[in-house]
């Protein structure tokens, strides 16, 4: 048998960095206040992940709730790397946005340019930006006959739609609807474009730039044996059976196996320290101009002049006290993430949940009400 050693001065660095934590918790009555209702949101509505709060620039507030494996009862900690789902999208957009920057593409282009047998005309690298081009959905064509067993990449979803060529929703232009298969046709007009694969791109322009040592795309878990140190397991509860299970034993989402492989709509993997990160990097120019990062943050315009509140990869809204927001959600089975970065005042609130986030919307809501309440009077 096996004994992990763990010397005397390491668990004093621990305690140490424990006891500062809450301190520092203790010491600020914003802080205070959201550490008592996620503690009760973990014991009442079972919450299990990670929340980040920062206040113009700085971290007030970073705990983590539950646990990161189910089985082995494994703790998270704020090293935890959790899928992002959808938030992933932001990244996508991103990497487009550098690629422009660079005049290797533009937002007018046809995407034919770059994938030349998708059968669908009129569709440019905007329209699927800004979720407005009509192009079907990808994962409803996977459910017409593709094996349980067998796991899809973005090639294959090209191919499946020049096969069975499932029919647009709309007229570019014409709707706002959301779309996977926008952002996952995206990533691969990145890998063509860059001659890079979508998460080497990724790495390179954007991960390691701004120091995300955790962030990663990882759409191997199944299709191979690469295993990530302190993964947050994402889990789907059973009433059946009264527990948390792994979404891969559950008949009803063989899906998380087939379409593992597909990236850009989803597959970014981080930590709310990173997305901390991410989110101060956006108010600097280290990766894209401000006029670019503008652009993101503005809403979308359809044919007729009307007007949809979202940008690339970002919703956009305001609210009356904290002012300006841009935010995403994300959820896949096992998984519930939320970003809301408060732009008009360097305030961030980030929610990464692997057990679907049961509580998390209740969570959001009280954070965000304490949130207000910590204001001055004006």
């Amino acid at each position: 048998m096996k004994f992990r050693i763990i010397w005397p001065g390491t668990l004093i660095a621990l305690f140490a960095i424990s006891c500062d934590k809450r301190q520092a918790i203790q010491s600020n009555p914003l802080a205070l206040s959201i550490d008592s209702v996620m503690k009760s949101m973990a014991d009442t509505a079972h919450f299990n992940g990670s929340i980040l709060v920062s206040k113009k620039g700085t971290i007030i507030y970073h705990q983590s709730f539950g646990f990161a494996n189910y089985d082995s009862k494994a703790k998270l900690n704020d090293s935890s790397l959790f899928e992002l789902a959808s938030v992933s999208k932001q990244f996508t957009a991103m990497a487009i946005m550098i690629l422009k920057e660079r005049e290797l593409l533009n937002y007018t282009d046809d995407v034919k340019k770059y994938i030349p047998e998708l059968p669908y005309e009129g569709m440019t690298i905007r329209h699927f930006l800004n979720h407005t081009s009509g192009i079907p959905d990808y994962e409803a064509e996977f459910n017409k006959g593709w094996g349980p067993k067998k796991i899809a990449f973005n090639d294959d979803m090209i191919k499946l739609l020049v096969k069975n060529k499932p029919k647009v929703l709309f007229k570019p232009g014409e709707k706002w609807e959301y779309s996977n298969t926008a952002y996952a046709l995206l990533a691969s007009i990145i890998e063509r474009v860059s001659k890079k694969g979508y998460g080497e791109f990724l790495a390179e322009n954007i991960f390691n730039p701004l120091y995300l040592k955790r962030t990663q795309v990882y759409n191997t878990r199944r299709s191979s044996a690469e295993t990530i140190p302190n993964y947050a397991f994402g889990y789907v509860y059973s009433d059946s059976l009264k527990k948390f299970l792994l979404p891969d034993s559950v008949k009803q989402l063989h899906f998380v196996y087939t379409l593992d492989g597909i990236v850009g709509d989803g597959t970014v993997n981080s930590t709310p320290g990173d997305l901390f990160l991410w989110d101060q990097s956006l108010y600097t120019e280290k990766l894209v101009k401000n006029n670019t990062l503008n652009e993101a943050f503005s809403p979308t315009r359809l044919n007729d002049g009307a007007i949809h509140e979202y940008g690339f990869g970002w919703g956009i809204a305001k609210d009356s006290v904290l002012g300006k927001f841009v935010h995403h959600s994300g959820g896949w089975p096992g998984y519930a993430t939320y970003i809301r970065r408060y732009i008009d005042r360097n305030d961030c609130l980030i929610v990464l949940s692997n057990n679907e986030g049961k509580g998390m919307r209740d969570a959001i809501n009280e954070i965000e009400k304490r949130m207000k309440r910590a204001e001055p009077i004006k």
